[in-house]
């Protein structure tokens, strides 16, 4: 036998002996695991793999079945629907091998997915939510996190367990999936299961397959050579490597390190002045690199006892903050809430000092405002805004960001990494909080949105299961004047989403976000508010109130538009005083702010500036801040509009 030949075969055999050991042990996919919740009132698929034809036998509540592990090593049961009950196991058996999931709740299972609104986890809000987190040990919540690295592979196996709400675990809980739960299981006292499937930034098209995507072919394109693994590789390692390079340059080039600016022993006579909070753009410094900031304090004695926290707000981009000259934390993203814990052993009475150093790659930099600035004990605070000095540690290029490809903001991508293994397991429904990414396409979105609620019923195979939106939050500054939106326009495509498919619902969040930051800590009212939505929707309760005012009609009157509303609820209200956010426009579709009163269940609009009226706006901007139209119940107006021009 040749040399070559000799290879191929002795190659051909290892191949084989590891494939038959690859399926040698029984195995479960990780969302078949101990403390998982079953969807009720559903047939059911349990899957796994084994040995490729090995006999597999199944043992559940008394009953028995088997079947054979396919030539791929998988095998399915399936499952009649199951009621709610109390914790079971089932057990599952190949080649004497017995692998048993125990604490098995039968109820309702939800998909939480989207961006990092989603993805927000309820940690970063604890202070908002000390009570809640306190009362959380109820261990018919459940919370699976789906964690895969992200990818175009296809995806079989979720990684992730299951975790009951504990006060621990409900800390990693997307903070919207356990406010609806708690919601909903308050409600109906009946298992609640949270599978998360979430990625910051992500768009809507980064959820598809590309089935699902085959009416969009520029993102296929878009695609088309990142499923090439060593193209995409050689991507993020170029990225990368620009990335370190500048870096370490701005390490090396930073005054401030090689003086030991982190210290109390530091000169300040030759800095200057920067207001917190703020840009120092803002402020008259147009720069990128590295700025140190610095303010001394004084600390009472009294200060002293209990707990003590610095409290930062947000930073653009990086910090790393010093308190009497120790590293207390560092944060690298701007989204990121600084919040460090002072020990006793480098605090004392008398005279403190804080210094940050902060790394701006890009754009504007500084301590962003809309947040709390001081150093607090939980009973008394010392403020932390106002003057500041400051001193430029090194001047750097921009870091390149705009040429590096986010391939996890690819399309298909998440598909694969988070909903393709995920496929099979019954759910409930989903909850969906995303569109940030696309507002710069809003109009495309109501068809881009249906489309990928379509792709993932026709995968799942459970029909036009519910699909509840929450329509973006209120975000940057409010506007002087009456202004187009992309914004805007993006929560309308959601409403027209949610109003246009089958069984689809809105949760409005118009009054729950905040100027500085896209992500509000406010998710309890989000969650609570589709909680209500499924409620109605969903269980059946169709008295509840889930909605807020919903444009009906207009008619003009005397040169004032009269407004008709569904979803009225026990009457219509502005809340804490005279309605707000409304503007009007004439055939000049030049719209000025206008006044607006409810009468006999209508509202009506006018403005002198506007002597024949042909259309109306409510709540149309990025963040109409103060938009007070809801009803009675305490639900929020949908935001929009009687007209259909171009924004």
């Amino acid at each position: 036998m040749n040399r070559s030949l000799s290879y191929f075969l002795q190659t051909m055999l290892v191949g084989l002996l590891l494939q038959k050991t690859s399926f040698a042990q029984l195995k479960l996919p990780n969302l078949i695991s101990d403390n998982m919740v079953l969807q009720r009132d559903l047939p059911l698929t349990l899957w796994g793999w084994a040995t490729p034809g090995a006999t597999v036998h199944f043992l559940f509540q008394g009953k028995s079945a088997e079947t054979i592990a396919a030539a791929d090593g998988k095998w399915k049961f399936r499952l009649s629907a199951l009621k709610p009950g109390v914790p079971v196991e089932m057990s599952f058996t190949s080649e004497g091998r017995t692998t048993t999931v125990r604490n098995i709740l039968v109820g309702d299972v939800w998909l939480c997915s989207g961006q990092s609104n989603m993805d927000y986890q309820l940690y970063k809000a604890k202070q908002s939510y000390p009570k809640e987190i306190a009362d959380a040990g109820n261990y018919q919540i459940r919370e699976f996190a789906v964690k895969n690295p992200y990818g175009f592979q296809k995806s079989e196996n979720a990684t992730g367990s299951w975790k009951p709400a504990t006060p621990d675990n409900v800390l990693m809980y997307s903070a919207v999936g356990y406010f609806f739960a708690r919601s909903l299981y308050e409600k109906y006292t009946i298992p609640i299961g949270i599978i998360h499937a979430s990625y910051p930034g992500t768009a809507a098209e980064g959820w598809m397959s590309e089935e699902g995507l085959a009416q969009f072919p520029h993102y296929l394109e878009k695609a088309k050579p990142f499923r090439n693994e060593r193209y995409s590789d050689s991507v993020k390692a170029r990225d990368k490597r620009v990335n370190d390079e500048w870096m370490n340059e701005q390490r090396r080039g930073d005054t401030g390190l090689a003086k030991q600016w982190g210290s109390n022993n530091t000169d300040l006579s030759g800095w200057g002045k920067y207001s917190v909070p703020g840009y120092w753009e803002d402020q008259g410094m147009q720069q990128d690199g590295v700025i140190w900031i610095k303010k001394e304090i004084e600390v009472d004695a009294s200060f002293l006892p209990g707990e003590k926290y610095l409290e930062l707000g947000m930073i653009d981009d990086v910090d790393s903050t010093y308190f009497n000259g120790y590293w207390v934390g560092s944060k690298d993203n701007r989204y990121l809430e600084r919040r460090y814990r002072i020990p006793d052993s480098i605090i004392r009475a008398g005279r403190n000092m804080i210094t940050i150093r902060i790394v701006d790659k890009e754009g504007r930099g500084g301590v962003i405002a809309g947040r709390r600035y001081r150093l607090t004990n939980g009973t008394t605070s010392i403020d932390l805004s106002g003057e500041w000095n400051l001193k430029t540690g090194v001047v750097m290029r921009p870091m390149p960001v705009g040429s590096f490809t986010r391939i996890e903001y690819l399309p298909e991508i998440m598909y694969h990494s988070r909903i393709e293994p995920l496929i099979g397991y019954g759910i409930k429904g989903v909850l969906w909080y995303q569109g940030e990414a696309n507002t710069g396409k809003a109009i495309e979105y109501r068809t881009l949105l249906p489309a990928m609620i379509n792709d993932w019923r026709t995968r799942w195979g459970q029909g036009n299961f519910p699909f509840l939106i929450v329509q973006l939050a209120n975000y940057m500054k409010p506007p002087v004047e009456p202004v187009k939106s992309n914004w805007a326009m993006l929560r309308e495509s959601q409403a027209k989403v949610a109003d246009s498919i089958p069984n689809a619902g809105l949760a409005v969040a118009i009054d729950l976000g905040e100027e500085f930051d896209i992500h509000p800590a406010n998710k309890k009212d989000v969650g609570e508010r589709l909680a209500l939505t499924a409620r109605h929707l969903v269980y059946g309760d169709k008295k509840t109130v889930y909605s807020g005012p919903v444009y009906k009609s207009m008619t003009v009157e005397n040169g004032k538009v009269v407004l008709e509303f569904d979803h009225k609820g026990k009457g219509l209200t502005g809340k804490n005083g005279e309605l707000m956010y409304f503007a009007t426009a004439g055939a000049d579709r030049v719209f000025h702010w206008a006044r607006a009163g409810i009468r006999n269940g209508k509202v009506i609009v006018w403005s002198e500036k506007v002597k024949v009226p042909v259309a109306v706006r409510y709540a149309w901007a990025d963040n109409p801040q103060g938009a007070n139209f809801y009803n009675v119940e305490g639900l929020p107006a949908v935001p929009f509009r009687t007209d259909n021009w171009d924004n």
